[in-house]
């Protein structure tokens, strides 16, 4: 080049443009994966107006980087949502280069289809949100539904929390005679390739949820042989442990010895934290995918981290690398 700097070298000058935002949810999980990334997360100022609109400023220059903006859609969703799509378009009128949005817990992701008519695809009107204020990609993690990644029109990177949530399984529970349960038909992939992680039996919960009332759920039947074993309990979010709990109960009355319950995002909404206090249910595992408030802190929940997996996530994206062959193909589910 006529000014005496070489290809390779303004690749490498191109490369050192990583920026990391973080939304006000998520901002320990952010803290910790900039820790992982060996960087810090960007100057921004997210407020609110007294009339509850949100505003966000950079506080530098992001002209030119690859951004990416995590924010986890937690209590109160709609606040949280918005508030990444303001930062995604500020960043886009800033001339950031690329915007990736980092959404650990993807919200609406229970409504992925019609299951009666005149009801919407709020998943979808998500994902229409996003590519709309001005992210490139999606970087998500346990959708509820495997099918929201057609959703968004760019790229989709959808990680897993399994091999996380498996190593402390396979840690806390050696020696055991395990089985692991999906607690409706809807969960028996994840669940078989949780038992396949822990070389262990697979079973599942026959339940059928009531189409008049949004959280009436009926455990009918155990597929499975789970007397005298240690259940492990694995599903993609526990939200308001009805499901979790009435499983619990259910395997624990078919001769099951004790039942862990794991599950990548807590969300843990209105009843949760009474119902699984009072619940036959050893150990909670979640990870830090939503925040865990102070009340909702206690004894038998446990949270383990998932910022290694975001920032390796993060890392092969800058990098244009394969995010699979990172995972060994065990993002996908």
């Amino acid at each position: 080049m006529s000014n005496g700097v070489t290809p390779k070298q303004v690749e490498a000058l191109g490369r050192r443009h990583l920026m990391l935002f973080a939304g006000r949810a998520s901002k320990e999980l952010a803290n910790e994966v900039a820790g992982h990334l060996g960087i810090e997360c960007g100057s921004v100022e997210v407020r609110d107006f007294a009339n509850g609109e949100t505003y966000a400023r950079f506080g530098e220059s992001v002209r030119g980087t690859d951004a990416f903006v995590i924010q986890t859609h937690s209590a109160p969703v709609n606040e949280r949502i918005m508030e990444q799509l303001i930062m995604i378009d500020a960043l886009k009128r800033a001339s950031a280069k690329r915007i990736s949005a980092v959404v650990p817990y993807y919200g609406y992701s229970r409504q992925d289809k019609k299951g009666r008519g005149r009801e919407p695809i709020s998943a979808k009107l998500v994902a229409d949100m996003l590519d709309t204020a001005g992210a490139d990609r999606l970087i998500t993690m346990d959708l509820h539904s495997g099918q929201i990644q057609g959703f968004f029109d760019g790229p989709v990177d959808h990680l897993t929390a399994m091999p996380v949530l498996g190593e402390h399984i396979r840690t806390s529970c050696e020696g055991r005679d395990l089985v692991v349960v999906a607690p409706d038909a809807g969960r028996v992939r994840t669940a078989e390739k949780m038992a396949g992680q822990l070389g262990a039996p697979l079973a599942f919960l026959h339940k059928r949820r009531s189409r008049s009332e949004a959280h009436k759920i009926e455990v009918r039947e155990v597929v499975g042989e789970v007397d005298g074993r240690q259940c492990v309990l694995i599903d993609d979010m526990i939200d308001t442990a009805g499901t979790i709990v009435q499983g619990a109960e259910v395997l624990m009355a078919s001769g099951a010895e004790r039942v862990t319950a794991a599950a990548t995002h807590g969300i843990f909404s209105g009843p949760a934290i009474d119902r699984l206090k009072n619940a036959p249910i050893g150990e909670v595992v979640v990870t830090n995918t939503l925040p865990l408030a102070e009340d909702q802190k206690i004894d038998k929940i446990r949270v383990l981290s998932v910022a290694g997996i975001v920032a390796d996530a993060i890392r092969a994206v800058f990098e244009d690398a394969s995010v699979s062959e990172i995972f060994n193909d065990q993002n996908q589910l």
